[in-house]
C-alpha cells in the first residue's frame, strides 16, 4: 500500500496587532525543549521589532525545503506534517540552516546541531497577550507560498 501525501500541518499563526514584545514565548521554547532559561538564546520562535516599529515573529511553517538539502536525511516530515530534525543522524555541517529561506532554522553557540520549531505549542501557551496560535493549515497552501518565493516544491 502506498503511502498517503501529508495534506496538513500545524503552525503557529502570528497576531501582531495584540504582542506586546515581552518573549514569553522565546522564554518558554527555551526552557521547554533546552531546560534551560536562557533569555531565549535557544528558541525556535524570535521576536523583533519591524522597520515600521511593529512587533514580527519568525517561526518555521514546515515548508520542507531543508529536506533535500541534509546530506545525511536528518530531516524528515512526520505524518502529522511537522518537520522535524533527527538528533542522532545530525552531522551538525549546518547545511539547513544555510539554506533555509525563512531564516528560521536555528542553531546556538553551545549546540552541535541546529534545531527548530516542531509546532509543539509551548510558545502560544506562554503568550500573555494570546498573540501566537496554533493552527491548521493545508502544505499546500505553504508549498505555492515557497514555491513563489523560491522556484521550488515542498516535500
Amino acid at each position: 500500500m502506498a503511502s498517503e501525501k501529508v495534506k496538513t500541518v500545524k503552525i503557529i499563526k502570528f497576531h501582531p496587532d495584540r504582542c506586546e514584545g515581552d518573549r514569553a514565548c522565546e522564554r518558554a521554547c527555551s526552557k521547554v525543549h533546552f531546560k534551560v532559561e536562557d533569555g531565549g538564546e535557544k528558541s525556535a520562535i524570535r521576536i523583533s521589532k519591524g522597520k515600521d516599529g511593529k512587533f514580527e515573529c519568525t517561526v518555521c511553517n514546515h515548508c520542507g525545503l531543508c529536506i533535500d538539502m541534509c546530506p545525511v536525511l536528518a530531516l524528515k516530515r512526520l505524518a502529522n506534517g511537522v518537520v522535524t530534525l533527527n538528533k542522532g543522524t545530525c552531522i551538525g555541517c549546518q547545511s539547513c540552516v544555510a539554506f533555509c529561506p525563512r531564516g528560521v532554522m536555528r542553531k546556538a553557540p553551545s549546540v552541535i546541531v541546529p534545531f527548530k520549531c516542531i509546532s509543539c505549542g509551548a510558545c502560544v501557551k506562554a503568550c500573555p497577550k494570546k498573540a501566537l496560535e496554533l493552527i491548521e493549515v493545508n502544505i499546500d497552501d505553504i508549498s505555492e507560498q515557497v514555491y513563489s518565493k523560491h522556484g521550488r516544491e515542498c516535500k
